[in-house]
């Protein structure tokens, strides 16, 4: 074998690495594909291919002079002393078996697209003294010294295993994974100075199976400088491992280490052999693929390292689902206030395949959490008495569960529109005797798990409910079971056979999985379809939706159960119908009524419908590379702290910045996924005060709908063309001064839905006179930080304000502060909505709602990092949000432009992702609209109406397949609103809808 000086001699660390081959059986190479990484001079390549006749090794080396010498000692050893081709038992040569090439790890192999079965290196893993080494030009011609430096030291590579002097191999192993086939195997030489545990994480945490093969002890190279280990030590807690002598058992410091050769002598280290194979390596290859583009920063936090095979069985799947839709999706599409429709078919076809229940996603509504499910269906109900599971109480309302109001007592009143909850046990035989003698409207409760083997319970509690016309929400959470193996559930099993009756419901809320204890998502099942229909629009105006992050991982844990099942194997089984109801039961409570039929909500959608939603309160812009990584991160991180999720220090400074908002060790801070969530709490406390909520024409239809549905008193304090309809301090005297305990609704900076802006001095005024009357003021900034058409706005800053009338004014004057950071840091799928209290009252009466579904910790630790990056003014960030407010702007230019054009009068925006326009020419004008029920549309029958604000919504949609909002939405007569934060295509088809829905008035 030849050697020279700038490539490394063959010494114990590539004799150990040797041995540790050795100890694989001889069928570990035989016919595979091969790559040594830092060949040296090639001679373990060539003695791979000797032995074990493996189909193709390719030495690869950065030196280009190692490759040269390689080649060279492999015509040395693949011909006899006569120059003759020496041929072994499968007629090769060892040229037919070897080739070498210059390569930076394992560039050559991805350049070329080889995939390999086996990865094995020698690689150097000590501190490079000058980190600019690789930055120099590589070239054949570069002297000796530093082609050696080159080989023997690797510079900082970008992970977080450089402190240890094992970035290169950290690197190596990254790359190995995106070449290597899935069965493939990566073996590695690894010098055990900064601890084996240190070792086997750079594996673990990748996701791989460690197996150590050898362990030996070398001597430590007398031109290795260890003294960067020791600073490492002096600055952390770590500790690297050296011996005193090949002789020395206990290990010692690198401190100890280097004085004790600086005293003259020999410092051992460990040296190991470790194979290394990956788990579910097709779905670690997506992520690895994913992190690869753009998001490598993200792999230092990877940790795929499971003590228990069952969590990472459910965690390394869903890493990929969420690199694939991270990756593959721009931006995420509109999704039903029912639920994801892929999510819901899920479902669907768990219960089918698994359980033998034909449903679909039109029997399945999806909420936050259980408790919001429950709380939501009483409210939609209102029922004067309902029957509670104990266990299930817990997150209701203080006041339905103090309440004695029950029919047949004194306190009973029944003009008093109040709900009751009385709570009961879960054993059905005392269930069914509370149910008899207290004939509650609405029952819900789960079951004993004794008692859920069988259906007897069940339907028992169906009997029961359905004589005295009780609707029954049955709560099968503690039982059913993510399993492709699940246990015997007497519900399911009775609702194979039977359709499930009209006034019965069931509720599961999904919290049985591996990995995260407090990540939640419930789901209720209704073959009714009003009663799936009334549901999803209760979901809306109560929640806003459910947080796409939720259904995500849910979705991927029905997904593997279903994804190895063949489907319509057997024919769907006969079902008997409900059996005769004998009393009706209680209908939806009329203020919801009012509300789902009148309101304007989403429209749904019909199958393979493609409707464009200019009627939603959401951004479908491409979300940016550093939203992407930080939702990443947030799921493959693990054992995160408490400060890394704690997101008031980062929402406090927020609210400072941005809008001078003060705070104080009594403030008190609230977080869920959707800021509608919080702002509806607000609403109970101000029932529960007796106050009447005051909305400013021209403020979000959907907050209104809300009110209404809870049955507060509002009023609507008139607005004016001349001021853009901004709320003004003489309008405020003027509604203010006859209503008692008023709380006054303002949304801002940016106002919605109009997108103008509320300047500092304006809300100085509109905050003065809130003071004047004792006004609880409620500021929504959701829909602000996307302003784009400044001139001289100058933002806010209410500190001052606020802080001289807190201290002069009166006492019940508060100013809560409502924000979502959807829009403020595109966050797309992140959803994250936070309220800030500043009065006492307030925070009681708050709490006295419990059911509140909390942001997950995953979601936290995402907005923290990015709230993070928004206060330093990262530049990917920044960026990000001008480049999209410059797309805002000119969207809104090109819909002004269009609009009128089209005879429409548009009032201009100046920020924010919606704008109001008033169809002048259309009104009183006739148009034919076909109806709903004809699919037929060569055929279709029309009717003629009018135009106004009660039909234009429908005449629009009916006509072109756009949705956008009338003035029933605004609560500004004629003006309709239109959101065009739309993804691109979508926004060009909504122009051609206007220009569209135009020619066809003018027929």
């Amino acid at each position: 074998m030849m050697v020279i000086p700038s490539i490394f001699i063959p010494e114990d660390w590539s004799f150990t690495f040797y041995e540790g081959l050795n100890r694989h059986p001889d069928s570990i190479f035989k016919d595979r594909t091969v790559a040594e990484l830092g060949c040296g001079n090639g001679w373990i390549s060539i003695a791979i291919a000797e032995k074990w006749l493996p189909s193709k090794v390719y030495g690869l080396d950065i030196n280009p002079r190692a490759v040269k010498v390689s080649w060279i000692n492999l015509y040395l050893n693949a011909l006899d002393e006569k120059g003759q081709l020496i041929y072994d038992s499968e007629k090769k040569t060892l040229l037919d078996r070897v080739e070498f090439y210059e390569s930076d790890l394992l560039a050559y192999c991805r350049d070329h697209d080889i995939q390999l079965e086996r990865i094995v290196g020698c690689i150097p893993q000590i501190l490079n003294p000058n980190p600019d080494a690789m930055s120099k030009i590589i070239t054949e011609n570069a002297s000796e010294e530093f082609l050696y430096s080159l080989s023997n030291y690797c510079a900082l590579q970008g992970f977080v295993e450089d402190q240890f002097g094992l970035g290169l191999i950290a690197r190596a192993v990254e790359e190995g994974i995106s070449v290597i086939k899935p069965m493939g195997i990566m073996i590695f030489n690894m010098g055990g100075r900064p601890g084996q545990a240190v070792c086997k994480r750079l594996f673990e945490r990748r996701g791989f199976h460690i197996n150590k093969l050898w362990q030996t002890k070398v001597i430590q190279a007398a031109d290795t400088d260890i003294s960067a280990l020791v600073e490492i030590e002096k600055n952390s807690p770590h500790r690297f491992e050296f011996f005193m002598g090949l002789s020395g058992d206990q290990p010692i410091c690198a401190r100890t280490a280097w004085a004790y050769g600086k005293a003259g002598g020999q410092i051992a280290h460990a040296l190991s052999v470790y194979s290394c194979q990956l788990r579910q390596p097709n779905q670690v290859k997506k992520f690895f693929e994913f992190l690869k583009n753009g998001f490598h920063d993200v792999s230092s936090s990877l940790d795929l390292s499971f003590k228990d095979d069952s969590v990472a069985d459910e965690k390394i799947p869903f890493l990929a689902y969420l690199a694939g839709e991270l990756k593959g999706s721009s931006s995420f599409p509109y999704e039903s206030p029912a639920g994801s429709k892929h999510f819901r078919n899920l479902i669907a076809g768990f219960m089918k395949i698994y359980h033998h229940i034909p449903l679909n996603s039109n029997n399945v509504v999806i909420f936050p959490s259980r408790a919001v499910a429950i709380e939501n269906s009483l409210r939609l109900f209102s029922p004067h008495l309902a029957i509670v599971d104990e266990h299930l109480t817990r997150h209701l309302p203080r006041q339905w569960l103090t309440s004695l109001a029950i029919e047949g007592t004194e306190n009973y009143d029944p003009s008093k529109d109040a709900i009751t909850v009385i709570e009961a046990p879960k054993q059905s035989d005392l269930m069914v005797e509370l149910i008899k003698k207290l004939k509650p409207q609405v029952v819900i409760t789960g079951m004993a798990q004794f008692e859920a083997v069988t259906s007897s319970a069940f339907v028992q509690l169906l009997d029961i409910t359905r004589e005295i016309g009780s609707r029954l929400f049955l709560d099968i959470s503690d039982q059913l079971e993510l399993s492709s193996l699940p246990s015997p559930n007497g519900v399911l099993k009775y609702l194979a056979g039977t359709r499930l009756p009209s006034h019965a419901a069931i509720l599961c809320g999904l919290v049985k999985n591996q990995v995260y204890s407090d990540l939640e998502v419930a789901f209720v099942i209704s073959e009714e379809e009003a009663i799936f229909k009334a549901l999803s629009k209760t979901v809306e105006v109560l929640e806003g939706n459910t947080a796409p992050i939720r259904q995500f991982y849910y979705g991927c844990l029905f997904h593997e159960l279903l994804a190895f099942k063949l489907t319509d194997r057997r024919p769907p089984a006969e079902r008997e119908c409900e059996k005769a109801k004998s009393v009706e039961a209680i209908g939806f409570a009329s203020s919801a009524i009012s509300v789902l039929n009148d309101s304007e909500l989403s429209i749904s959608e019909e199958e393979k419908s493609s409707l464009i939603h200019m009627d939603v309160d959401q951004s479908f812009l491409p979300i940016p590379s550093p939203v992407r990584a930080a939702i990443f991160e947030s799921f493959a991180r693990q054992n995160m702290a408490e400060s890394e999720i704690d997101v008031t220090p980062s929402i406090k400074q927020f609210i400072k910045s941005n809008y001078g908002f003060p705070t104080d060790n009594s403030t008190e801070f609230v977080y869920t996924d959707f800021s509608q969530a919080l702002f509806n709490r607000l609403i109970l406390c101000c029932i529960q005060e007796g106050g009447t909520f005051c909305f400013p024409a021209g403020s979000n239809g959907n907050y209104v709908s809300a009110a209404k549905f809870l049955k507060a008193n509002i009023i609507s304090i008139p607005t004016d063309s001349a001021s853009g309809f901004k709320l003004t301090e003489k309008l405020l005297d003027g509604a203010l001064d006859t209503v008692s305990k008023p709380w006054v609704y303002i949304s801002g900076p940016t106002i919605n839905p109009s997108g103008l802006l509320y300047s500092n001095k304006e809300m100085e005024n509109i905050l003065t006179a809130c003071a004047k009357f004792g006004a609880r003021v409620v500021i929504d900034t959701s829909f602000s930080g996307l302003e784009f058409d400044l001139g001289g706005w100058g933002g806010w800053d209410l500190g001052a304000t606020l802080s001289k009338l807190t201290s002069s004014g009166n006492s019940s004057f508060s100013v809560s502060l409502l924000g979502g950071l959807s829009l403020q840091i595109l966050s797309g799928v992140l959803k994250f909505g936070f309220l800030v209290l500043n009065h006492p009252y307030l925070v009681n009466a708050f709490y006295s709602f419990p059911g509140l579904s909390k942001p997950h910790s995953t979601v936290k630790y995402a907005i923290k990092k990015l709230l993070g990056l928004n206060e330093q003014k990262a530049k990917d960030l920044t960026d990000a949000v001008a480049e999209q407010t410059r797309k805002l702007k000119s969207r809104s230019q090109r819909m002004k432009e269009t609009l009128e054009k089209c005879g429409w009068e548009v009032l201009q925006p100046y920020g924010g992702v919606s704008m109001m326009a008033k169809p002048s020419a259309y009104l009183n004008k006739a148009v034919k609209i076909k109806r709903a029920a004809d699919d037929d549309v060569q055929n279709a029958t029309t009717y003629e109406v009018k135009l106004d604000d009660s039909n234009i919504r429908e005449a629009i949609v009916k006509s072109t397949g756009l949705c956008i909002n009338s003035g029933l939405w605004t609560g500004i007569p004629g003006y309709s609103r239109f959101t065009f934060a739309l993804e691109e295509s979508d926004f060009e088809r909504a122009l051609d809808c206007i220009i569209k829905f135009k020619d066809i008035v003018s027929k």
